[in-house]
């Protein structure tokens, strides 16, 4: 979404840090419970998650997502049906990177890191996938709406 490079990267900026947010109050919440260190956690892990997350985002997923999207959707397609095919690509890409990423963070390579490492691509992939089409996705598109709202003349 957006008309530029500068709208895209906010648009991206602001979609990335909701879902590592609340997938990193996810991934405590799994692994600790809900404690009242869950917030303490959450925070510490944040930044280094959202670099990690926005790099793999812009410069890896973002373009094997769309480049697989565009091969199933064509542009006369309804809108809608091409917001889910790369949403579901990109949740697809990122579930794989930040799975990684955690699981190196917080496992290591260790005997077990591809029990871990599988174990959590799925569990994150039955959160991210919904949180992403229900709440992350609406609630970004809104708030760009809102910093860059279309005028008048060009929505009609």
């Amino acid at each position: 979404m957006g008309k530029n490079k500068k709208e895209a990267l906010i648009f991206t900026a602001i979609m990335c840090t909701l879902m590592v947010l609340f997938m990193s109050i996810y991934n405590v919440v799994l692994s600790t419970g809900w404690t009242s260190s869950v917030i303490t956690e959450v925070a510490i892990g944040f930044v280094p998650a959202l670099i990690v997350g926005l790099f793999m985002d812009v410069v890896v997923v973002s373009r094997i997502a769309k480049g697989i999207a565009f091969k199933l959707v064509k542009p006369t397609d309804p809108t809608l049906k091409k917001v889910l095919t790369i949403s579901f690509f990109m949740v697809c890409g990122m579930v794989l990177c930040m799975s990684l990423y955690g699981t190196l963070a917080h496992y290591g390579l260790s005997g077990n890191f591809f029990a871990h490492y599988f174990s959590t691509v799925g569990l994150n992939f039955i959160c991210a996938l919904p949180l992403q089409l229900i709440v992350v996705g609406p609630l970004t598109r809104f708030l760009f709406m809102r910093i860059f709202p279309v005028p008048a003349h060009a929505a009609a």
